[in-house]
């Protein structure tokens, strides 16, 4: 009897032992989200875009034939279809024009003239090291701001900071709860107050709250569309100037998000908040296989103000600072 009870102890020990080994070859190395590395700020670049391909189209216009004005016509109405704005199409067009010579790779040509195009773009992040920073952020509701604001403070927490959120979007159903979450897995504190309050009060509170708490940066969400008769313009200067008020200073950076999916359209709707609460940089979202890509020279062609900030996926390290060079690599792919 002790005999048998021994065998069956035996498989059944093997069994578990086999089953054990098995699960381990089954799984995909790096795949843990504790361990998985950190992106650094060029990953994004590996990240497929609709414009994949882009590359290998512009040199299909020049291959085996003379470049004459229908091939550089043709290149002009490529990068218009990839989002690239009109004017900075024409423009990029014409210096190609005048460098090209037959042999050279155009696609190569074309990334080094929109890295030049992007270069001089002051792209940081500036916030003092000795004082509270403040972060005014504005956009559309569905552009991926709350969700932006929330990365943005999960990225500054990462490199040290204490970091402070303000939910000034009052109005929008569900927003406190949602930068809540974004707080709680960030590590930040939240001031809030409940819907329907003054979003400028809000902020007043927040801003007094980070200085006697001795935060380092405070990130101040707000409203995308308002549902009172105030328009949404005016209630943003009023929550701007009620943070000049309250740190007797303008925010260190104003960070208007954009949906690069909308393309042209968006830019037309973003300038308006350009106009109103004088913006600093370009927080880029959607950028992750989706958008066309030369969105991000029609921002600084038509908005005047430089890409700081691309989001590549819903993770939340997948916010990361803007590199012009990867772009114009992952731009140019094929």
């Amino acid at each position: 009897m002790l005999t048998w009870v021994a065998v069956v102890t035996v498989v059944i020990v093997v069994a578990l032992a086999l089953l054990f080994l098995r699960a381990r070859r089954g799984r995909v190395p790096g795949t843990d989200v504790a361990s998985a590395p950190e992106r650094t700020a060029s990953a994004w670049a590996v990240v497929p875009l609709k414009a994949d391909g882009l590359g290998s189209k512009v040199r299909a216009l020049f291959a085996g034939k003379p470049a004459g004005a229908a091939e550089w016509g043709a290149l002009e109405e490529l990068l218009v279809k990839a989002d690239v704005g009109p004017t900075t199409a024409a423009r990029i067009v014409g210096d190609l024009r005048q460098r090209y010579e037959p042999g050279d790779d155009p696609a190569q040509m074309l990334a080094a003239e929109v890295v030049d195009v992007l270069s001089g773009d002051d792209t940081a992040m500036h916030l003092p090291d000795d004082r509270l920073g403040i972060v005014l952020v504005v956009g559309v509701n569905g552009s991926g701001k709350t969700t932006t604001v929330g990365k943005l403070a999960a990225r500054l927490g990462r490199d040290g900071k204490e970091v402070s959120l303000a939910g000034s979007d009052t109005f929008r159903a569900a927003a406190s709860e949602q930068l809540d979450v974004w707080a709680q897995r960030a590590g930040a504190q939240l001031v809030s107050q409940e819907r329907g309050a003054d979003p400028g009060a809000v902020a007043f509170d927040a801003v007094k709250s980070a200085e006697a708490k001795g935060m380092d940066v405070l990130i101040v969400d707000t409203a995308g569309r308002l549902h009172t008769k105030t328009p949404l313009m005016d209630e943003l200067q009023k929550v701007r100037r009620v943070i000049q008020k309250a740190s007797g200073r303008t925010p260190d950076e104003t960070l208007l998000v954009l949906d690069a999916t909308t393309g042209q359209n968006g830019i037309a709707q973003a300038r308006a908040f350009t106009d109103a609460v004088e913006v600093t940089g370009v927080a880029l979202t959607k950028l992750d296989g989706t958008a066309k890509g030369g969105v991000v020279l029609a921002v600084r062609e038509q908005l005047g103000v430089p890409v700081k900030l691309i989001g590549i996926g819903e993770g939340v390290d997948d916010l990361q600072p803007f590199d012009a060079r990867a772009f114009a690599e992952r731009l140019l792919a094929g």
